[in-house]
This record gives structure tokens, C-alpha cells and sequence, in this order.
């Protein structure tokens, strides 16, 4: 039997289980009429946002397709793998974010009952987003290599499906990110720092757009994301199958390219039973809150490793490709524990923020950026330890490698990540719907939580991305014969072209590193443009709608809505069309060796430049809920009006830019690998 066959098997069983966790959440109380009422509001507009978006989308979609299949070294086979991979990654957004606006309520009612509870609901509603990227990407890439593994060309097809992913991956990030956090930071602005009414009341008429924001950016761009995170490690693992073939690492190439999908199997099986793991008792505490779901992500990382073992050592390949694996599982461990070190109330950081706030605003941002700064050295050393590990055991395979193994707990890692924006939602409702205060502060201590996950997930990302994206580049280089195997070892042919010190590869590096700069700039400033709108659109409706302040009177929520889309899809064109062009118009002007800099410059500074702005978001997000929780004068006080500033500051950096990088690091590595036959003999003009 074909061994992929395995990998179909467990996909259609990933499948099952999110069949069983869609059927327990909507199986659960929906809540009263006045948070059902709500909830679709909230998901009415999540769905109208989507739907717009997806077809704004589907035109780049096509004409890409149509590019690719009329340029005569690249093909139909090419163009049809772009657009499978495109509807694969939208199909599980999509799917991830349906359940999410329908769990929020049910939480809300959840919560009522208990905190568990509402920790059950909450998270096996993002468990649905989890199991749905991991099943999909493993049933896609599947039917990939039924179609097309007798080809010749097929590692040169496989490119041209994560490059789809990544296509929509950027655009419902960076979409969504605009929407969710322009409608966040006016809300906040408006409402608690302006008016000095409380989060998510109702009178704020960009409460539900905020909460609307929650789905499209958190979920279903964060699904689509780490779709795409997950298949490219893959396609990197087997587009440099040749390198541990020749090196008789491993017998075969087609063993080379069953080992990463065989292990990403054995993850999702893992993570299935770490889902089941997850479970908390009564007490509001955030320490049992976090150990509930680390429960889960160690328990889902040791059976991975345990998976990987098997299938290497049973398909007879070095096992020192085990140590690669395991060196990428490590790493993504250590780096979600450092990231919730850096970024939970639990901790000094956070703690140190909150006080700071009691100096005022300025204040909360300086020690709050130097949060995300000081952040960057876990993370940055764990990855060059892991790349280190990996390559001296598997060589450029192995390093790619290493992102599988860290990729591969994502069934339940992206579970606890998902589950925020449910949480958050289901505090929003509660406060709506007028429930009672404990109820709120159940559904607060879910969403504290949610923001530390979403944190150390957004982390997790980075990391992988930069794994991910240098196996990537590494596959770039073999393609285009930067590099060659030649008797069994890499050689590198370091023509004067490729010196360190020519003119082409600095040059390639110096504009590769401001990539990540401009990206963030033009998102952060989308970001602001929305906010301002959200602002002046509130400040309308208190002034013209009579009897809103006192409560007599319904705020037209649907107009901040369809503000936020309307801005977010116009906005988020340029920053997703110059990450498509960047590498093409670099590649084809400076040639490969300049677009190889490129790569790296632009992985070097989105790297570390990613881990800042979603550390130091995080942090500024949990330093208001401390103060929140009743410190330093708690809710109303100077000092959270100061961490309500660090907070909306830190919005757009932890929600749009930032997690952003990561997509568009992996993007231009992944388009620069699927036009390698359009470079590899092309050396530029200069």
C-alpha cells in the first residue's frame, strides 16, 4: 500500500473530529433572545465582510492563475495547484470562522453555568479552526501526489499550491487585521478614554464591529495564516528531498517525501488527543487557566515526537533526522513559554508595564516597547540553535525538517489561539445582553488567557515562518543552482556574482531588509485611517441620534461595519501587491543571486521585527486587563486610561502588522521558488 494513503486516513479522521466538535457547540445554548440577537449581528457582519473580501480576492486569484498558465516554464499544471491551494486555504478560514460567530453566544451562556464550561465551548470551537487547517492541508497536498507524483516536474509543481495559500493567507491578514483593529482602537478611544463608558457598551456603536473584527482577523485570517505556515513546510521538506537522497540520508526520494507528510499524520493525531486533554476546574485563577491548555500543547508535542521516531526508523532513514525534528519541536515549545513570559499578567514584564501606567501614557509605551525588544532574544537564539541542530544532522533538508516538527502540533497549538477571539466575543455579548458581573468576570479570565495564547500563537507563527521560510530559500538556491549536489555533498559554486561582498547580494539584502519596515508602516498606517473613521462615525451617532447616551436610543451599528470593510479591502491592496511584485521585479533586474540577498535580508529584520510588535502588543493588551482585575486603581483610574493608550497602540502591531511579517516573509520565499525556472539562468544587469 502507498503510504500516503496513511496520511488520507488520518486526514478523513482530523475531519471527523471536527465533525464531532462542530455538532457539541452547536448542540449548546444559544443564550437568551437578547444574545442571540447579538451574536447575529456579530455574525452577519463577520459573513458579509468575508464574502466581499473573498471576491475582491478570487479576481487576483484568477488572473495569477491565468499568468501562470500562459508563461511557457511554468504551465497549466502550475496554475491549477495555485488555484487548488487558493480554495483550500480560503475553504478553511472560512470554515474555522462559521463556528466561531456561532460559538461566541454559546459561550456567553456557557460562562453563565460555569467556567469550565465555558472553557469547553470556547475551545473546541477554535479546535474546529485547529483540526480543520491541519486536515485540509494534509488531504490537499495528498491528492497533490496522487495526481501528480509520476511527473517529472512534480517538485515543481507542489510550490505553486502553498503559493496559492500564501496568496489568501496575506490578504485575509492583512484584510482583517486592518478591519479588526481600526474598529478595536476607535471603539477603545471613543468609548473608554473619550465618553469614559465602559468596553463593549452598547451605546458605543463600534462595539460590534470590534467584535466582528475578532472573527475575520483572528480567526479566519489567522486559519488561513498557519494553513499555509503548515503546507509550505511540507513542500520545503520535499522540494529538497533530492540533498538527503544524494548525502544517503535517506534510501530514496520518494521515502524523503513521505517523511514530512508522515510526521504532520502523526501530529494530527497528537493533537486530537491534546484537544481532549484541555480541562480546568472552578477557581477564576489564570495559572490553572494556562495549565489547562499547556496540558494540552505538551501533551500533543511529546506523542508527536514519539510519531516522528516511528516513521523514521521505520522507513529506514538516519536518525539523526529524528534529532532535526525534535530540535524544531523544542523550539516552538521554549518560544510559546517565552513568549507568555513576556507578554501575561502573570509575569514581571506585563506587571512592570501596568505600573508604569501610573506616570502616565507616555510612559506605558516606552516600557512597553522595550518589552517587545528585550523579547526578541528567546525567540532569535532558540531558532538559530534549532537551524543549527537541524542542519547538522539532516543538512538544507533537515532545517526544513525541523519546521515541519514544530509545525506539526498545530492542530491544537492554533486551538488555543482560536479560542481567544470566541472569548473576547463572548465578554463583548455579555456585557450587551446585560448578564450578570460574574458572568463577565468569567468570560474576562477567558479572555486574559485569550490574549496570552494568542500571543504565544502569534510567536509560535514567527518562529515557524522563519524556519519555514529559509527552507524555502534553500530550495530557491538548489532550484536556480545557487547551490548543486555533487557526489554526495553540497557545493556552492560562489561565482563572483555570488560573493558576499558583489554588488548584487548586498544590494539584494539592503532592500530585502526594508521589506518588513514598509509593510509595517503602510499596514500600521491603514490601521489609523480606519480608526479615525470608526472614531468620527461614533462621535456622529451620539451627536445626531437622540436619547443614545441615555440609553433610549439603538446605535447604527451596521455603518461602522461596513466602514471597516470598505476601508479594510481598499486598504490592504498595496502592501499585498508589492509583496507579490518585490521579489519578481528584484529577480528579474538584479537576478537570482541579488533575489537569493533579497530573501534573506527580508527574513533577517521581518524575523525580529515580527516577534517585537506582537510581544509588545501582547504585553500592552494584558497590562490593561491587570489593571482591570482591580490594580493600581483599576478600571476608570488614570492609569488604565494610560494602559487603554499602550493597549490601542500596541492593537495594530500584534493583530495587523506584525503577524503579517510572517506571511509575507514566506510569500516572496515561496513565489521566488515557484518562478526558479524563470531565473535559474538569469544573473541580471548589474
Amino acid at each position: 500500500m502507498d503510504l500516503v494513503w496513511i496520511c488520507v486516513i488520518v486526514g478523513l479522521v482530523g475531519a471527523g473530529v471536527v465533525a464531532f466538535f462542530v455538532r457539541y457547540v452547536l448542540g449548546q445554548d444559544a443564550g437568551s433572545e437578547k444574545v442571540q440577537e447579538v451574536s447575529r449581528a456579530i455574525r452577519e457582519g463577520a459573513m458579509a465582510f468575508i464574502g466581499r473580501e473573498y471576491r475582491t480576492l478570487a479576481i487576483a486569484v484568477v488572473v495569477i492563475a491565468i499568468i501562470l498558465a500562459v508563461v511557457p516554464a511554468l504551465g497549466w499544471r502550475m496554475s491549477v495547484a495555485f488555484l487548488f491551494g487558493a480554495v483550500c486555504s480560503m475553504g478553511a478560514g472560512y470554515a474555522g470562522m462559521s463556528v466561531a460567530v456561532r460559538a461566541n453566544g454559546r459561550t456567553c451562556a456557557a460562562a453563565q453555568k460555569g467556567l469550565n464550561q465555558g472553557l469547553r465551548v470556547a475551545f473546541r470551537s477554535g479546535a474546529v479552526m485547529g483540526l480543520t487547517v491541519v486536515s485540509i492541508g494534509i488531504l490537499g497536498l495528498s491528492i497533490l501526489y496522487f495526481v501528480w507524483h509520476d511527473y517529472s516536474n512534480f517538485l515543481l509543481i507542489i510550490p505553486a499550491y502553498g503559493t496559492g495559500a500564501s496568496l489568501v493567507a496575506l490578504f485575509a491578514r492583512v484584510g482583517g487585521g486592518i478591519f479588526t483593529k481600526g474598529a478595536d482602537a476607535g471603539s477603545d478611544l471613543v468609548g473608554k478614554v473619550e465618553a469614559g463608558i465602559p468596553e463593549d457598551d452598547p451605546r458605543n456603536a463600534a462595539v460590534v464591529a470590534d467584535n466582528v473584527g475578532d472573527n475575520v482577523g483572528d480567526v479566519c485570517g489567522m486559519g488561513a495564516d498557519l494553513f499555509e505556515s503548515y503546507v509550505e513546510s511540507i513542500i520545503a521538506t520535499m522540494t529538497l528531498a533530492v540533498v538527503v537522497t544524494a548525502m544517503g540520508i535517506v534510501a530514496d526520494s520518494q521515502t524523503a517525501w513521505l517523511i514530512p507528510m508522515l510526521i504532520a499524520a502523526g501530529g494530527l493525531v497528537a493533537s486530537v488527543i491534546g484537544c481532549f486533554l484541555v480541562r480546568v476546574g472552578e477557581k477564576v485563577e489564570m495559572s490553572a487557566l494556562l495549565g489547562a491548555l499547556r496540558r494540552g500543547t505538551l501533551g500533543a508535542s511529546i506523542l508527536t515526537a514519539v510519531f516522528a521516531f516511528l516513521v523514521i526508523y521505520f522507513l529506514g532513514a538516519s536518525i539523526g533526522l529524528f534529532w532535526a525534528v525534535l530540535g524544531g519541536l523544542v523550539a516552538g515549545v521554549l518560544m510559546g513559554e517565552s513568549t507568555n513570559y513576556f507578554t501575561s499578567y502573570a509575569f514581571k514584564p506585563t506587571q512592570e508595564i501596568s505600573k508604569a501606567s501610573t506616570s502616565g501614557a507616555g510612559a506605558t509605551i516606552i516600557q512597553g516597547f522595550a518589552n517587545g525588544l528585550m523579547s526578541t532574544w528567546p525567540p532569535v537564539i532558540l531558532i538559530a540553535i534549532a537551524i543549527v541542530v537541524a542542519f547538522h544532522f539532516g543538512s538544507f533538508y533537515g532545517v526544513a525538517l525541523a519546521a515541519v516538527g514544530m509545525l506539526s502540533t498545530l492542530g491544537v497549538t492554533l486551538a488555543t489561539d482560536a479560542y481567544g477571539p470566541v472569548a473576547d466575543n463572548a465578554g463583548g455579548i455579555t456585557t450587551m445582553a446585560g448578564l450578570p458581573e460574574e458572568v463577565r468576570e468569567r468570560t474576562d479570565a477567558l479572555d486574559s488567557l485569550g490574549n496570552t495564547t494568542a500571543a504565544t500563537g502569534k510567536g509560535f507563527a514567527i518562529g515557524a515562518a522563519a524556519l519555514n521560510s529559509l527552507g524555502l530559500i534553500l530550495a530557491f538556491a538548489l532550484a536556480t543552482q545557487i547551490v548543486t549536489i555533487s557526489e554526495g555533498s553540497i557545493v556552492v559554486p560562489m561565482p563572483e556574482a555570488f560573493s558576499l561582498l558583489s554588488a548584487p547580494v548586498i544590494v539584494g539584502v539592503i532592500l530585502g531588509a526594508l521589506m518588513p519596515p514598509i509593510f509595517c508602516a503602510m499596514t500600521m498606517k491603514s490601521v489609523g485611517i480606519t480608526t479615525m473613521a470608526i472614531i468620527e462615525e461614533v462621535r456622529r451617532q451620539w451627536r445626531e441620534i437622540k436619547g443614545l447616551m441615555e440609553g433610549t436610543a439603538k446605535p447604527e451599528y451596521g455603518k461602522c461595519v461596513d466602514i471597516c470593510t470598505k476601508t479594510a479591502l481598499k486598504e490592504m491592496l498595496v502592501p499585498s501587491i508589492l509583496t507579490i511584485v518585490a521579489p519578481v521585479v528584484v529577480g528579474l533586474v538584479l537576478g537570482k543571486y541579488a533575489l537569493a540577498g533579497f530573501l534573506i535580508g527580508a527574513l533577517a529584520t521581518g524575523f525580529v521585527l515580527a516577534i517585537t510588535l506582537n510581544n509588545a502588543g501582547g504585553a500592552w493588551d494584558n497590562a490593561k486587563k491587570w489593571i482591570e482585575a482591580g490594580k493600581f486603581g483599576g478600571k476608570g483610574s488614570e492609569a488604565h486610561k494610560a494602559a487603554v493608550v499602550g493597549d490601542t497602540a500596541g492593537d495594530p502591531m500584534k493583530d495587523t502588522s506584525g503577524p503579517s511579517l510572517n506571511i509575507m516573509i514566506k510569500l516572496m520565499s515561496v513565489v521566488s521558488l515557484l518562478l526558479a525556472p524563470v531565473f535559474i539562468h538569469f544573473t541580471g544587469f548589474i
